[in-house]
């Protein structure tokens, strides 16, 4: 566990200030989640790999041999190279050898042996489609699936680590307001307190003005709750070298910054935009998946016939390498099997179309849902400006309010009370702004998130 002093941060005052995205590109560079995310990809080159390993050219070999009764009756080797290729057929290689006195005659070789090459090919079913071509194809799609599912976890991994950094900004510039109006209200008590001394002001005004600065002390005690809780927030976020961090007491969030929101464009709405959000783009690949395994479902419905061609060729008179090729010289053979009434494979087919229809319709419901919750957040978004602008105008007039009612008091036309009373409503308002301005950043990060625009928009 390592205490955090800096990371890409800048002196301001007395503290060093994190900035959010200095914060953001620790997460991603070092959080366990978004590594874990990375492996998405891993994962899919992996899966990727296993289907090639389907066209992989395979090698078999087999030895058989009885002797009993001093006589050697069979011995058989065989050896078999078989290459599968994507267009359905295999490419076939072998080499025998026997002998034996009760041999069949059928295996007979000579003493050199005998090579076979030839093809081996599926002429119905599984010529347009089998399973080591539909893992294949299925294997493309999941790297497009990883890529988006990286998207959504990064994108909600940034969702949660930027409400947490805005949580602890908001903590802390509501406790500098907090401390600012502490100093205030203890400077109204000592100079309340010396008019009493002086004979100005009764015993009862110092009372009301030290009952003010309880007030204020314990608002900022009940602030720095939140502000421990915002710490321990934004420390779930930052990682270096898989060990945690924890923030160095000088470190604050930097100020609020609108620069980046100012510049965003809204305008995920459009169709062209939507069509490319990870959520959507995942379940049409998961259709297509389904539909490529539909392929081979319909497939299995055709009859099986499976043509096998092999050339014989004769070994050299003294050798075992191929010499004499002769079409004259081969073995052929047809196998053909179909099912009577084909019930499972029709059973197969409409169970696939039953999903495909089920996806079809999860996606309709997902875009619109999507499209709704956009068009939502776009006008809450449109809402909270407003009311921010109208915040910010309220805060104005109460500061004015604030130094009228002091000026008032300088010259003794006003109490402790209304002094106090108009601190108050400026307190107030200046929390509810950063209120608002809060609400205002996780808004449109939440329209980001809804967006599926996260990463692209906060990390370019």
């Amino acid at each position: 566990m390592i205490w955090l002093a800096s990371i890409a941060c800048f002196a301001q005052q007395d503290s060093l200030v994190l900035t959010y995205d200095s914060f953001i590109r620790q997460v991603i560079l070092e959080h366990p989640l978004a590594k874990r995310a990375a492996l998405q990809n891993e994962q899919a080159a992996a899966i990727r790999l296993k289907a090639k390993g389907g066209f992989d050219p395979k090698l078999a070999a087999g030895w058989n041999n009885k002797y009993f009764v001093e006589k050697d009756y069979y011995r058989i080797f065989e050896g078999k190279v078989s290459v599968p290729t994507k267009y359905g057929f295999e490419v076939v290689g072998s080499y025998q050898n026997t002998d034996g006195v009760f041999l069949n005659p059928q295996n007979k070789t000579d003493k050199h042996g005998l090579w076979a090459l030839g093809i081996e090919a599926n002429l119905i079913q599984g010529l347009l489609i089998d399973e080591r071509r539909l893992a294949n194809k299925q294997a493309e799609l999941f790297e497009q699936q990883a890529q988006n599912e990286q998207q959504l976890q990064l994108n909600e991994l940034l969702m949660n680590a930027s409400q947490s950094y805005i949580y602890w900004q908001t903590a802390v510039r509501t406790q500098r307001i907090i401390e600012a109006s502490q100093v205030v209200a203890q400077t109204y008590f000592e100079a309340t307190k010396q008019s009493f001394i002086n004979g100005a002001k009764p015993a009862i005004d110092t009372l009301e003005a030290y009952l003010v600065v309880q007030d204020r002390l314990l608002l900022g005690q009940k602030n720095r709750q939140t502000l421990v809780v915002g710490r321990q927030l934004v420390e779930q976020y930052l990682w270096t070298n898989d060990e945690p961090l924890f923030l160095n007491e000088v470190l604050v969030p930097a100020p609020f910054d609108s620069t980046w929101q100012t510049n965003l464009s809204f305008s995920f709405l459009t169709d062209s935009l939507l069509e490319q959000h990870p959520v959507l783009l995942d379940k049409r690949l998961m259709i297509q998946s389904y539909e490529l395994s539909q392929r081979l479902k319909r497939e299995k419905m055709k009859p099986k016939l499976k043509v096998k061609y092999n050339p014989l060729i004769q070994t050299a008179q003294d050798n075992w390498a191929p010499a004499v090729f002769s079409l004259d010289n081969y073995k052929f053979g047809v196998d053909f099997s179909m099912p009577l009434f084909l019930r499972k494979e029709r059973a197969d087919v409409r169970l696939g179309e039953i999903k495909i229809q089920e996806a079809s319709f999860e996606l309709l419901d997902k875009r619109n849902s999507l499209l709704n919750k956009l068009q939502a957040l776009n006008q809450k978004r449109q809402i909270l400006g407003q009311q921010l602008i109208l915040q910010r105008e309220n805060r104005i007039n109460y500061l004015r309010l604030l130094e009228a009612e002091q000026t008032r008091f300088t010259f003794g036309e006003s109490s402790v009370f209304l002094l106090n009373k108009r601190q108050e409503k400026y307190i107030e308002v200046q929390i509810k702004e950063i209120e608002l301005e809060a609400k205002n950043q996780l808004n449109v990060l939440e329209y980001l998130f809804v967006a599926g625009k996260m990463q692209e928009v906060l990390i370019p």
